[in-house]
């Protein structure tokens, strides 16, 4: 019998000292300052890697214009020795993402990449006088314009309408 009253102060010294963590726990989390906002996402200025790409890419860059301060610019990047491959990233309204990528790679490998395995849909879209394919299926939807030596995909999480709302905005100069 003498076995089972140390048993019984094991456990109860187990629950005690179980109870003490979590209520020390219970007063971090209280006292301790804490945020769950959205973390602020920082805007980028593209405008010297886009005057780069325009000098060095084998096609007219594409950019955009006249968008409303709600798109905020997030990623961007050139890389003349892949492909002359161009990326510009934004954060759309309404917390979605939008991507502009332009590249001379194989067009079906870059579309396969840039809209993360979308497929070619039969809808098309006039936008700007020129003829855009969409894209769904994949992690992204996409707009893509097939040009002579380059191909244009905007693509994202946003709706067709946010796309085609960035592709319209695009200019080349």
């Amino acid at each position: 019998m003498a076995g089972s009253n140390g048993r019984q102060k094991t456990a109860r010294d187990m629950i005690l000292s179980l109870g003490i963590i979590g209520i020390a726990a219970a007063l971090i989390y209280v006292f301790i300052p804490h945020d769950d906002s959205a973390p602020d996402i920082k805007r980028v200025d593209y405008r010297v890697e886009l005057l780069t790409a325009r000098r060095a890419a084998a096609y007219p860059v594409a950019a955009p214009e006249g968008l409303s301060k709600s798109w905020k610019a997030t990623s961007v990047r050139f890389d003349g020795a892949n492909f002359d491959a161009w990326h510009l990233g934004f954060h759309a309204p309404g917390g979605q993402y939008v991507q502009i990528e332009q590249s001379t790679q194989k067009a079906s490998e870059f579309i396969d990449d840039a809209s993360q395995g979308a497929s070619a849909t039969k809808t098309t879209q006039r936008i700007n006088g020129e003829t855009w394919t969409r894209y769904t299926g994949g992690r992204y939807d996409a707009l893509v314009l097939p040009g002579k030596s380059s191909t244009t995909v905007v693509a994202g999480t946003g709706s067709f309408k946010q796309l085609t709302e960035m592709a319209q905005a695009l200019k080349t100069s």
